[in-house]
């Protein structure tokens, strides 16, 4: 992602895509997915700007929030599928944002203030990924106990040759 040569490649810009960028809102066209999803990519930094003007736009619920990684040594993904749930649609506007951060400092805004149903999934990539949800108001492990040593869906994650096997109770 160069200085915002985030806007262009006006093939594989969306509505949506063109809609942000009207409003000067920063991000790049990452094209369709294979059910014509339009998806952009956002910089962590700018995710609190963006999030709020799509929840104005109408995607008000946030239906899944997952994390991937890129690639061993790689970048860490956080990635949003919104929709905008209105009371007469047969099929519901939808839109994928994936922001990239460094493995190194993994960070992203938590999006919990906007929509509530990030909580539990946001809780879920840190505890798999480490990825820090700033603001997040219970950030902490939900999988893993607390005592757990890192990042297991990382892809560069050594598995522990043992586990204590905790009693349950």
């Amino acid at each position: 992602m160069t200085n915002l040569a985030f806007q262009s490649s006006s093939q594989i810009q969306g509505r949506l895509s063109a809609w942000l960028v009207t409003h000067k809102l920063p991000h790049r066209p990452l094209g369709f997915d294979y059910q014509g999803v339009e998806t952009i990519e956002v910089r962590p930094e700018d995710w609190p700007s963006v999030a709020v003007a799509l929840y104005v736009y109408g995607f008000n619920y946030l239906r899944c929030q997952c994390a991937y990684d890129v690639a061993p040594g790689g970048a860490l993904a956080s990635v949003y599928h919104l929709t905008k749930v209105e009371d007469v649609a047969d099929q519901p506007e939808e839109l994928c944002v994936k922001l990239f951060v460094s493995r190194n400092n993994p960070s992203v805004p938590s999006s919990f203030w906007i929509w509530k149903s990030a909580d539990f999934q946001e809780r879920e990539c840190y505890d798999m990924f480490g990825i820090v949800y700033k603001n997040h108001p219970h950030l902490k492990r939900i999988l893993m106990p607390e005592s757990w040593l890192g990042w297991p869906l990382r892809k560069d994650y050594i598995t522990p040759d043992f586990y204590e096997l905790q009693d349950a109770y």
